[in-house]
């Protein structure tokens, strides 16, 4: 409910003409969609006497969860690229970040998140498999399916962690020293622009921690050790998306007034 307050305000509103909110507008179809492929399926096995899944069900949403979370990724790489646009280089910042930049980011970000959730997917398939086809998840991901594999897993397990490990490591690290470079930037700034660019980039970096800090601990230990992946993989399949809608719109005025207009609206 929260996405979608969220994608019918900046849709129905001016906020829309503003990368940073066709950005966040695109984050939000992407919780709606990425949650949509794991809890209700979640859901109904907590209320299930057999929580059974297919193997063709079980290679969709293998398939399905990677490409969405590999967009959403990509599309909070374009956040922090648009507010150190906006910081480091203000006078600059409509040309540098047009409409047709912007959608080219989006389609980038559409296609990048395919080639890798194809990649993992076509590397899976590829694998035997046998008894007794039980996985300790409630997620159909590449680590618990590696444990029914009927071969050595370790050059498996070392592509795994290069596919999806090592890419996110990389890509938080980029994030953070983007951060860094913001907020170092933000000196130079008077006291109420770095109260508003403070309080807009902190909701970004609170998403990005909820996000990439999890997905780290996942995918980069090996697919065969023992830890907590079922637990802390909820952190960014269920909390994430369900905390972005109010970390974006409590700690954002310009959000609070839109929704406010945009209700006044339909209510008239």
């Amino acid at each position: 409910m929260g996405n979608v307050v969220i994608l019918l305000t900046i849709t129905y509103s001016h906020l829309i003409e503003q990368p940073m909110y066709y950005f966040l507008c695109h984050l939000s179809l992407m919780d709606l969609c990425y949650t949509s492929t794991v809890v209700p399926r979640l859901i109904r096995d907590l209320a299930a006497a057999k929580k059974n899944i297919s193997f063709s069900e079980c290679m969709t949403q293998l398939f399905t969860a990677h490409w969405l979370a590999g967009v959403e990724i990509f599309i909070l790489v374009s956040m922090a690229l648009d507010r150190y646009v906006a910081i480091v280089k203000p006078l600059h910042y409509m040309v540098i970040m047009s409409r047709k930049r912007c959608n080219l980011l989006i389609a980038m970000a559409w296609a990048v998140g395919f080639w890798h959730s194809i990649a993992l997917l076509l590397m899976v398939l590829s694998l035997p498999f046998c008894g007794p086809n039980l996985i300790n998840h409630y997620l159909c991901d590449v680590k618990p399916l590696l444990k029914l594999v009927c071969k050595d897993i370790q050059v498996v397990s070392i592509l795994v962690i290069a596919n999806s490990g090592m890419v996110v490591v990389a890509i938080f690290v980029v994030l953070i020293a983007s951060y860094i470079l913001i907020l170092y930037n933000l000196r130079l700034r008077s006291s109420s622009g770095r109260r508003k660019a403070l309080s807009t980039c902190s909701s970004h970096i609170m998403v990005v921690v909820l996000f990439f800090v999890p997905c780290i601990y996942t995918y980069v230990l090996p697919a065969g050790s023992e830890n907590k992946d079922k637990e802390i993989s909820v952190f960014y399949t269920v909390i994430a998306p369900m905390l972005n809608p109010l970390i974006y719109t409590l700690r954002n005025m310009e959000m609070k007034n839109a929704m406010q207009k945009v209700f006044a609206q339909v209510s008239l």
